[in-house]
């Protein structure tokens, strides 16, 4: 499987004219990190990671923003959880040692990390287990910071029971119609949503499902105070998915965390507040990337070892 960089087109240059960006991975490979914006001197580095049945796409409203403003480097991986692909990498096994490709994948460290949904999940369980296994992962990956958005949590074990089981199942389909309607608007009307939303929660199936719960179910193992940078958690006021609660518990439970709930919107708040997302983003990548003293990570490349 290539590891080559391919060039990606189609992305708006500030004159105008077509812009290039570099990529690790093909379309077909588990993991795709793309560079987004080039960013400004001095204005740091963010890799971007989506969550469930989503894609790096998510991210293009706020992205476009970001460049405009004259925002950090951005990165956006695409990952084995995204569109169609994850019934067939779900099946095979545990989606969470991929995280460690995407960031491995960005030159110089990842920089700030930003984790929408499961994506977030997904984030903090690899580190998790990084730290578990002895290891430094914010050194070894070149983390300043983490952003994580509408993530899902518990602080303890007994707040899952069956309800909470058949609630995330229930909601899956209306989740996936909300996200279809902030990308599209009118474009897609009512009827149509709603059936494109169980065709999409038909192809994430019960494996990927599944992987995303076993990861919900695991966070009140999480050893938070390990967690040591510093961390934004964003939550939107209406989000029926990932309720505001769990984000503000999550912050609780870090030890250098800020939360802030954005209000008139749900799940997917980086689309539906982009403008405000991007300039959140932009002073929290800066600040904190200004804070660490800059150093090398581990470069580019995918070992692979995780395509079973």
């Amino acid at each position: 499987m290539s590891t080559g960089d391919r060039l990606v087109p189609g992305l708006a240059q500030e004159d105008g004219g077509p812009a290039v960006e570099s990529a690790r991975g093909d379309k077909d490979s588990p993991v795709v990190v793309t560079r987004r914006a080039p960013g400004e001197p001095g204005r740091g580095r963010a890799l971007l990671l989506h969550g469930l049945s989503n894609s790096s796409t998510v991210w293009d409203a706020c992205v476009e923003h970001g460049r405009q403003a004259g925002g950090p480097e951005i990165w956006a991986a695409d990952l084995p959880w995204r569109g169609r692909s994850i019934a067939g990498w779900s099946a095979r096994g545990d989606l969470v040692p991929y995280l460690g490709d995407a960031l491995r994948a960005v030159p110089g460290g990842a920089g700030v990390v930003v984790a929408h949904s499961m994506g977030a999940n997904v984030l903090l369980e690899f580190l998790g287990r990084r730290i578990e296994e002895g290891l430094d992962p914010f050194a070894e990956f070149g983390i300043h910071g983490m952003v994580l958005v509408a993530p899902f949590y518990r602080r303890t074990a007994e707040e899952f029971d069956w309800a909470s089981l058949a609630y995330s199942v229930d909601t899956m389909a209306p989740l996936i119609a909300e996200g279809i309607r902030v990308h599209a608007g009118d474009r897609v009307p009512g009827a149509a949503r709603h059936q494109l939303a169980e065709r999409i929660r038909d192809w994430v199936g019960p494996y990927g499902w599944m992987r995303f719960f076993e990861i919900y179910l695991r966070t009140p193992a999480l050893r938070l105070g390990r967690f040591t940078v510093p961390c934004l958690v964003l939550s939107g006021a209406d989000d029926f998915a990932a309720p505001p609660a769990e984000g503000r518990a999550l912050a609780d439970g870090l030890p250098d965390a800020e939360y802030r709930l954005l209000p008139d919107c749900g799940h997917f708040l980086m689309i539906e507040r982009a403008r405000q997302f991007a300039a959140l983003l932009d002073r929290f990548v800066s600040t904190t990337c200004s804070a660490v003293r800059p150093h090398g990570g581990p470069g580019l490349g995918f070992p692979w070892e995780h395509d079973r």
